[in-house]
């Protein structure tokens, strides 16, 4: 069954006299939520979520922001409370699986136990501490976390051992959704909680249920005894339930009797949450991106390499329909060179004096930062870290994968491993085509995320078209952008125009279909 209780968490904290009075709000409250928890993510789960008809991405981050790259719809949050083995992880299982939608979180409260004191360790080692009580849940870093998950920035979660009744040390990177589903006993035992949440369910099972499953789990999955496993039930897990959790049913939209088997409930669940979701529904419109900026002139932050007969030659060998892949490759990889050599000049420097060989001092210069960074966006985006890497020593690399929905024409956001700290980097983001500048919009939305300033972004591209660099440069005004070439067009079908047709299909001499696009194949996005 669900991980919903802290393994053999014994009490030692107090029953709590007004323990709820002071957490709750009154019952004549609106906009609260309860809160779910789950097991602790002890393990590292990847990120998705595997269902009877198809795999849910849960790492994945949709465009919630428009053309002007600004904030535009939070996630549906739906908070799932309720007993002790009541059902809560199936019931959220359920729902997801029902609800159909490509991006979901699944968040548990049990990563939020607070960290244990050296004499709280003692008591938890011998089954002593109440992990039973809204006290041992850590409730500002909970809301704090679940405010993030919601804006759709990244989070870390910590991960809680309950062996060692511990937080491990790395922490697990998770991305907003489309849909938060928060479970835990105590969901509904906080108020700046329940103002996040959008929908309070309460998971509703006899006890004597409840009770089996616990039986069940806990000494098959844990190796304990059936006594020992009652007298646990009976002197913590039912009080609990009876004073902190049984009492905030009332705060429930929705009271799912019998748990997952409920398909009556969840169905009702899932109608009310697709009605939701078309109400904030944003659909990447790529008329307004075209339209937005026309006639305008070029933005300041734009700087395109001087075109010298050596580079409108080299423009002229990779534009060429017929130029064989070698030969493709290899002035591809010239231009990059040049290119990012220039992206480094707009690096900040400071004046730095050395000595030569001949005794005598000459002024120069150096790197005036931190670090550097290249973020890469696939695929084609990786044929650009050879260039860095020659002429930046040590530079550290990440990747963002970034794939159009083929139904919504949106970006979304499938794969990310960005180095550790990179807050503190100027980071320079390689893609090789830029047409429409959704997925550039995008990838650069993530490096926000992850706390990277917008004035140390520089975004290079051997190509853009007019209408990615606007788009760009009005949703991120400080982000420099960096390329060989600037096309005016872009057709019905978001292709550059002349442009240079799919540069990871030439480039890796795969084949692209039919009704490619620019960015599709090979980013792949617009």
């Amino acid at each position: 069954m669900e991980n919903e209780e802290k393994t053999s968490s014994v009490s030692s904290s107090g029953g709590g006299e007004g323990s709820l009075d002071r957490l709750l709000p009154s019952v004549s409250s609106t906009g609260l939520s309860p809160r779910k928890r789950t097991t602790s993510q002890c393990k590292s789960e990847p990120p998705l979520l595997r269902t009877s008809k198809r795999t849910i991405y849960t790492a994945g981050r949709p465009p919630w922001y428009n053309e002007h790259g600004t904030q535009s719809k939070d996630a549906f949050v739906i908070g799932l409370c309720g007993g002790s083995a009541s059902g809560k992880t199936t019931v959220a299982r359920k729902i997801i699986e029902a609800l159909d939608v490509p991006w979901v979180v699944l968040l548990s409260m049990d990563s939020f136990y607070k960290v244990l004191s050296p004499e709280e360790q003692t008591l938890a080692a011998s089954n002593d501490y109440n992990f039973d009580h809204p006290d041992a849940f850590d409730f500002d870093l909970l809301t704090h976390t679940l405010r993030k998950l919601k804006q759709g920035k990244s989070v870390k979660i910590p991960v809680y051992d309950f062996t060692t009744h511990g937080r491990q040390k790395e922490w697990k990177t998770v991305y907003g959704a489309s849909v938060i589903i928060f479970e835990g006993i105590m969901a509904f035992a906080d108020k700046k909680l329940l103002q996040l949440l959008d929908m309070k369910i309460f998971v509703d099972t006899d006890s004597d249920i409840r009770l089996v499953r616990r039986l069940r789990r806990d000494i098959t999955e844990r190796g304990r005894d059936i006594e020992g496993v009652i007298k646990q039930y009976n002197k913590f897990v039912k009080p609990a339930f009876e004073q902190y959790i049984e009492p905030t049913m009332r705060l429930a939209d929705i009271v799912v009797p019998r748990g997952g088997g409920n398909m009556v409930a969840i169905d009702l669940i899932v109608q009310h949450v697709h009605s939701q979701l078309e109400e904030r529904k944003l659909r990447w419109d790529m008329a307004a991106l075209a339209s937005a900026h026309q006639a305008q002139p070029l933005p300041q932050t734009l700087s395109v390499l001087e075109s010298t007969p050596q580079v409108r030659g080299m423009h002229t060998i990779i534009r060429n329909k017929e130029t064989s892949r070698d030969e493709f490759i290899f002035y591809s990889k010239r231009l990059m060179r040049l290119l990012i050599e220039r992206a480094l000049s707009f690096l900040p420097s400071q004046v730095h004096v050395v000595q030569t060989p001949q005794g005598e001092d000459y002024e120069g210069k150096t790197f005036h930062g931190k670090r550097i960074t290249g973020v890469s966006i696939l695929r084609a985006g990786e044929t650009m870290e050879p260039a860095l890497r020659a002429v930046c020593k040590d530079v550290r690399i990440g990747k963002i994968l970034i794939q159009t929905n083929q139904d919504t024409g949106e970006p979304e956001l499938h794969y990310l491993r960005l180095p550790k700290d990179i807050g503190e980097d100027h980071v320079i983001l390689m893609d090789c085509t830029v047409s429409t500048g959704a997925a550039a919009m995008m990838a650069v939305r993530v490096l926000l995320d992850h706390d990277v300033q917008e004035d140390k972004i520089l975004l290079v591209s051997l190509l853009m078209a007019e209408m990615g660099v606007h788009s760009v440069a009005y949703a991120f005004p400080q982000v420099k952008i960096i390329t060989t070439a600037v096309d005016k067009k872009v057709n019905d079908l978001f292709h550059i125009i002349p442009g240079i047709g799919n540069f990871g299909d030439r480039y890796f001499g795969t084949d692209a279909p039919p009704d490619w696009s620019d960015e599709e194949m090979d980013e792949p996005s617009y």
